[in-house]
């Protein structure tokens, strides 16, 4: 009673901050044990599973902390107004990094979430999808709910650090011309198929110029589609995230990451990302 009047905005005069100390003393006093769904104290009433929940629960945080959806929440707000959460759940000292969960009901939403919350990836949509749809197969034959380390492992094997990747990224260099032509030229050291090889191409930029490399060496197909990128942290240490998708004139894109501490080694990266992908 006392928390049904809380989220009416009403003061209960009672202090509820440590449900779960509360939890505790009951279960072990009666020798009882409180249903994961029950109202207020379950370990999953603050849960969401599905993907049209999981999208509204953190488009009405976004709201509430006036902040884009997906942005990390600072500050505090003026009054709760979140689907399907009648209250904070750290009024009750509980967190908001458990009301988000993946299981073969999720959507782009709920793996969005983890990967941004807790490892600072902010995929963007089109590789939301893509990488959800690979995270609901995981969940459907497994039967159980996916941990957060298990799809940021997936996303590191998929995307990022593939045991089958038959192209591998050595090293490069460039130089532009500032002066006359504005053109980059771009010299890339790879591995292909276990053999080191050598590109080189002109383009508007380090990007440019790597696609026209691999094009040349016939390794490219297709057009960049997107590319976006941001960094992981704060500091001149801080690490870059890059995302490419190729248009290979198929039916879907074709998506690649990159990590690295320099920008246009995370690009190209995601480049040789997109194009092993394509490959597979």
């Amino acid at each position: 009673m006392g928390l049904k009047l809380f989220t009416q905005g009403g003061d209960p005069m009672l202090d509820m901050s440590d449900i779960e100390e509360m939890r505790r003393v009951y279960e072990f006093s009666n020798r009882m044990t409180i249903d994961p769904r029950h109202p207020y104290v379950g370990d999953l009433v603050y849960t969401a599973f599905s993907g049209s929940h999981q999208d509204a629960i953190k488009k009405g945080m976004a709201d509430i902390y006036d902040v884009r959806p997906g942005e990390e929440l600072r500050g505090d707000y003026d009054s709760w107004d979140v689907p399907y959460l009648p209250i904070d759940p750290r009024h009750l000292g509980r967190s908001y990094e458990a009301v988000v969960r993946v299981n073969s009901q999720s959507g782009k939403g709920g793996v969005a979430y983890v990967l941004l919350h807790e490892y600072g990836l902010d995929l963007p949509r089109g590789l939301q999808v893509a990488f959800a749809n690979t995270i609901q197969e995981v969940a459907e034959d497994a039967g159980t709910e996916i941990t957060s380390y298990e799809i940021h492992r997936r996303f590191m094997a998929d995307y990022v650090e593939p045991t089958d990747a038959r192209v591998e990224i050595v090293g490069h260099r460039a130089t532009s011309d500032t002066i006359d032509s504005g053109l980059t030229t771009l010299e890339a050291k790879l591995i292909v198929d276990g053999e080191e090889r050598m590109v080189s191409g002109e383009g508007n930029g380090p990007i440019d110029a790597f696609v026209h490399a691999l094009s040349s060496a016939g390794l490219f197909q297709g057009k960049i589609a997107d590319y976006t990128e941001h960094t992981l942290g704060l500091g001149s240490d801080a690490t870059a995230a890059a995302y490419v998708a190729i248009d290979t004139g198929a039916r879907n894109l074709v998506w690649g990451v990159g990590l690295h501490e320099s920008i246009v080694s995370a690009s190209l990266r995601a480049i040789i990302s997109a194009v092993n992908s394509s490959m597979s």
